[in-house]
């Protein structure tokens, strides 16, 4: 009789088998040695557990016939989309895939583990088992195969294999190797902040382990005990890289790599056997929910296809090494298993083999038929299109309270964010009281909110960043501090790749609106690395919106319109402008926010206009009092964000006064002044009675030096001479 592919999904879910989390039998020092149980040499003992064969019993875990039939059907209906896709790449009807083919053993372990509506997922692309029997159905694989609308984890908008979904907690995920690492410890610290017991899920390959962004990971984890699962699927390259030479640790071994964090319990395991792989990763989860710290999986598995559908592994793997690692494939060795313990037989697993193959046939069917995105829709989600930063009520009250310096502003416009919003939190570098930040914009928050939700991040700004992508996916509000621009470098991968795209390539299903507040900017002799500006940089980058502050009112009102919204904000503020008299405002009280895209006329004129933001908006206004003593009239506007920016504004002024000239503290060759030109150029050619001009910072690296500094960064002479070049054109 053949076995049925319709099987129960039954709940499988960790501690179903074990009665739950048996803490009293985890060792204090299980964290510190790698189990050493001839794990990748011995066969796993199986017995069955009676006459009938109805049941397999490993280690501790019994294992019924339907549990069985159950994970079989996932590893074989995983390898079958696999291979579903490879054909569909041939006929030429896709365009890409990545085989799982060789990892389903441990994948369809870590799968029936997790509780997907709980625990968070962060699986990499190579996870096709994890995902299919966390809940992905393959027709939903498929409909990411052909790119099509109502594919769930992009609508078309990713490359196959980019997971993700919003009926389980499986988050959008990209390309980059590694970056998920840092999103898994946020939402693990998400998960701690709230007093959840679940657990966090994330994966790689071994190769991902070299990049830097795995052992910030594993750091912070370790550091604070977070409740994260790390599996490393080891199938011995890296594309076409051997292990041999991306691993600096003992045996070529991660987790013999990572032996120095005392509270990583970490476990070495044949990936390709289920049942060890199943067991083991029972015994993490436990270690993980005992609340003694993470755990480091290290899975050996093969990697029976080429890296991806763009890749031929012929070309550099030897023969005999794959004919070796086919006879380690995880669906024969389990397969073979319960024929021998007689819980199928050979024509039973071949029939089921054909069924599923059909199954998975009607499901690329189904897909193939389903709508194609719409060309039209090729530009949506980018930003929020909810209308919620529409609603806000803007500028209800105009700044009237005591004057103050535009760090105190900053301070107290996170003081009362803090309060209105339980789900905001604050973390960076340095930002705990007594310290309070370096230039202390966060001077009072942690005492007054407690370390549990203001609190000093590591010295790692790409933790930072992608730590809080984590803790915003879950619904948290974080509110982080670089401590200097010129250091934000090392985050922007998780800036580019992770923020900005996250709305966009999850076609609007999952978003994480972080506000990253960055001290920049030069005139404090802070030489080359603690003077950049970064701003052109970042506009550059569609999905992140920027602001750049030049008054403390301004800064107020925009940064609490930044703590409100659902998109995320760069939040540039000028260390020079901090403490500077000229930057001093009366305060806006606790209601007064400002919009993004609306500009500042800061002084009306009708013979050139000004355009600037920053110190340099200063230095403009400067020059053009002294200009007014000349009899010339000239409009300055402060621009305030540089995404969005408002066009009407500055169209409007240069309308009026038929000459522009833009002035800002960034390199002239490619800073933002450039675009506003080019924009100016293209939509007010007609208005204009000389060509637009720029003053800029000279194309070198900021110096040490006053002098020096003074000859590389626009100055108030400078500012002045150009300004009256222009007037007199």
């Amino acid at each position: 009789m053949a076995v049925s592919l319709r099987l129960t999904n039954l709940d499988f879910h960790t501690g179903s088998e074990s009665g739950g989390n048996n803490n009293n039998n985890i060792e204090k020092n299980m964290s510190k040695k790698i189990s050493t149980q001839n794990q990748l040499k011995g066969k796993t003992s199986m017995q069955p557990t009676n006459g009938k064969n109805e049941s397999i019993r490993s280690g501790k875990f019994e294992f019924s016939k339907e549990k069985l039939l159950y994970v079989l059907n996932k590893m074989l209906t995983a390898r079958s989309v696999d291979n579903k896709a490879m054909t569909l790449l041939r006929q030429g009807k896709t365009f890409f895939h990545i085989s799982s083919a060789g990892h389903e053993a441990v994948q369809v372990a870590i799968g029936l583990s997790l509780d997907p509506k709980k625990d968070w997922l962060f699986p990499y692309y190579r996870d096709m088992a994890t995902v299919i029997t966390s809940g992905i159905s393959p027709e939903e694989v498929l409909l990411g195969t052909f790119a099509k609308a109502n594919d769930p984890a992009s609508g078309g908008r990713q490359l196959p294999v980019h997971w993700g979904a919003t009926k389980i907690n499986l988050p959008s995920q990209s390309s980059p190797t590694g970056t998920q690492f840092l999103q898994a410890v946020g939402t693990a610290l998400a998960i701690v902040k709230r007093g959840e017991k679940n657990i966090a899920y994330v994966s790689s390959g071994e190769g991902t382990t070299s990049q830097g962004e795995f052992h910030e990971a594993i750091n912070w984890a370790s550091r604070e005990k977070l409740p994260v699962l790390f599996v490393v699927q080891n199938n011995k390259y890296a594309i076409s890289v051997p292990v041999s030479t991306q691993s600096g640790g003992k045996n070529h071994s991660i987790a013999e790599m990572m032996a120095g964090y005392e509270s990583l319990h970490r476990i070495r395991i044949d990936g390709t056997d289920f049942f060890q792989s199943y067991e083991k990763i029972q015994e993490a989860i436990d270690y993980i929910k005992s609340g003694n710290g993470p755990a480091l999986v290290e899975a050996e598995v093969v990697r029976l296809e080429s890296h991806s559908s763009s890749d031929d592994q012929r070309k550099y793997r030897d023969k005999k090494e794959l004919e070796e690692d086919l006879k380690k494939c995880p669906i024969e060795k389990f397969a073979q298993i319960l024929i021998e313990k007689g819980i199928l037989t050979q024509n039973e697993f071949d029939d089921l083999k054909q069924k599923i193959n059909q199954e998975v046939n009607d499901a690329a069917d189904r897909a193939f038929q389903s709508p194609d995105p719409k060309a039209q829709d090729a530009l949506k989600f980018v930003y929020d299109e909810s209308g919620l930063r529409e609603s806000l009520v803007y500028e209800s009250t105009q700044p009237s309270g005591n004057k103050v310096v535009m760090v105190d502003s900053i301070n107290h416009a996170l003081h009362e964010e803090m309060e209105k919003n339980p789900n905001m939190y604050i973390f960076g570098e340095d930002i705990e009281d007594a310290k309070g930040g370096v230039f202390t914009a966060t001077k009072g928050l942690s005492t007054r909110f407690t370390k549990k939700r203001v609190f000093n991040s590591p010295l790692a700004e790409a933790s930072i960043l992608g730590v809080s992508i984590g803790m915003a996916l879950t619904g948290l509000k974080p509110v982080v501090e670089v401590q200097f621009g010129d250091y934000i470098w090392t985050a922007f991968m998780q800036i580019k790749n992770e923020l900005a795209s996250m709305r966009y390539r999850s076609n609007n299903t999952w978003s994480a609106p972080v506000v990253v507040r960055v001290a920049v900017g030069g005139y404090i002799h802070g030489g080359l690395c603690h003077s950049q500006n970064i701003e052109a940089f970042f506009a550059h980058i569609p999905g992140i919106f920027i602001a750049y502050p030049s008054n403390a009112a301004d800064a107020k009102g925009l940064l609490k319109t930044a703590c409100r919204i659902n998109d995320p904000v760069l939040f540039l503020e000028h260390k020079g402008l901090y403490r500077q008299s000229f930057a001093i405002t009366p305060e806006p009280d606790d209601n007064y926010l400002l919009p993004f895209g609306k500009a500042k006329v800061v002084k009306e004129g009708t013979d050139v206009t000004v355009v600037s933001w920053g110190v340099s908006l200063w230095d403009s206004i400067l020059a053009a009092r002294k200009l007014e003593d000349e009899d010339y009239s000239v409009e300055i506007i402060d621009i305030r964000t540089i995404v969005p920016l408002d066009e009407e504004t500055i169209f409007n002024s240069v309308k009026k006064t038929n000459k522009v000239i833009i002035i800002h503290e960034d390199t002239l060759t490619g800073g933002f002044g450039a675009e506003i030109a080019s924009r100016i150029a293209e939509n007010c050619f007609q208005y204009l009675d000389a060509p637009v001009k720029r003053i800029a910072a000279k194309d070198a690296h900021i110096p040490y030096s006053p002098i020096l500094e003074n000859e590389i960064l626009p100055n108030r002479d400078e500012i002045y001479k150009g300004i009256k070049e222009l007037l007199k054109y």
